[in-house]
């Protein structure tokens, strides 16, 4: 080991330096207690016999590089690029994840299913989702105020039709409260039991706002925007089913109302990927009091359409933390999806044609009797 005496600092011996600095210091500045334990503990570091600085390399987390930089006015054309399809429609793998169990690192995945999906702008969904031999489990339709989903598997206590407003607020509907003994255990607890009960509560609106992007406009009273960087740990995208960890760069772009007495409210989040590109990833949306209800993550852009001139993600995973449960769509062929095509209104109206128990989630609640 190389004596401290021999390792000049400014041409001074390390030894002498420090106490130079250490002595220096007490006479212009008294120590206190604490600095007396610092100069201790550094002089103990650097001067016991036979000690040296130890140094070895250890596994970081690698960041993820190229990084691209961005101005507020390029995150918002990246945004606005999303949104110059009308309507789009064709076949998809939707999965259901009930997230009640979140808290506990616990979530429980449905088998995916098969379906066909119709939007059209701006609220506008026909939604059907298979199960094997292609045999319907659920449709539901929205036409932008009002929706309609028809439960068509499971038991006969599942089965049913329910209507509602969009922008309605209910309790959320459970299918597991049939009277006792009227529904079979082993269909009450079935993956199928639950899946049904997941597309009982979900809404078609919640389904559009991720599917059909609203645009930005920077220019709208009252709403401005703020950027900022952030770093997040992810697991390594080259290494799947592995524990290795790399961390991402990314852009946020807040979207916020301005308020009375210098107050604001955040509407939205924007996440955009900065890893050799800028790529809108995620999206968070908030209500009045600034609770999360809306977190939407987008896969990469591929081409839409036969052409292939338009650039969408193929993959969306919508979760809403409030009714604790996420819903994943992918398309299944990009390339032979229908763009911007126009559809009529009753397209997007389904009826009650198998002659299901109706719920009307708008009806009043008749008062008890006295």
């Amino acid at each position: 080991m190389t004596s401290l005496n021999k390792l000049d600092v400014s041409g001074r011996p390390l030894r002498r330096h420090l106490l130079a600095l250490m002595y220096s210091r007490t006479r212009r500045h008294p120590f206190s207690a604490t600095h007396f334990a610092v100069a201790f503990a550094l002089s103990a570091l650097f001067f016991a016999p036979g000690c040296g600085l130890v140094h070895r390399q250890v596994e970081t987390e690698k960041l993820l590089t190229p990084l691209s930089e961005a101005a507020p006015s390029d995150l918002i054309s990246a945004v606005n690029k999303l949104v110059g399809v009308r309507s789009i429609r064709g076949r998809v793998d939707i999965q259901f994840e009930d997230t009640s169990f979140a808290t506990s690192g616990i979530a429980e995945k449905y088998r995916t299913a098969d379906g066909s999906i119709t939007i059209e702008r701006p609220g506008k969904v026909y939604l059907v989702i298979q199960g094997p031999l292609a045999i319907d489990i659920a449709q539901m339709t929205s036409d932008g105020e009002h929706f309609r989903i028809a439960i068509l598997k499971g038991d006969e206590k599942y089965r049913r039709f329910v209507k509602g407003t969009n922008n309605a607020i209910y309790p959320k509907l459970d299918m597991d409260d049939a009277p006792a003994g009227t529904v079979d255990k082993k269909v009450k607890s079935s993956s199928e039991a639950k899946t049904v009960n997941a597309l009982s509560n979900l809404r078609p609106q919640h389904l559009t706002a991720a599917l059909l992007l609203s645009p930005i406009d920077a220019h709208a009273n009252g709403v401005f925007y703020a950027q900022s960087e952030f770093f997040e740990s992810e697991k390594d995208p080259a290494k799947s089913g592995g524990s290795k960890r790399v961390t991402r760069g990314y852009y946020l772009l807040d979207e916020f109302q301005a308020g009375t007495e210098n107050s604001a409210k955040l509407l939205r989040r924007f996440w955009f990927d900065r890893v050799g590109g800028i790529r809108l990833a995620r999206l968070q949306s908030f209500d009045e009091k600034g609770v999360l209800v809306n977190d939407v993550s987008y896969g990469p852009l591929t081409k839409f359409g036969a052409e292939g001139n338009v650039q969408m993600p193929a993959k969306i995973s919508l979760t809403r933390p409030q009714e604790h449960y996420k819903i994943t769509i992918t398309y299944q062929a990009p390339e032979s999806l229908v763009l911007d095509h126009e559809y009529p209104a009753e397209a997007f109206v389904l009826t009650n044609k198998w002659d299901l128990p109706e719920v009307d989630l708008d009806a009043k609640k008749t008062p008890p009797k006295n």
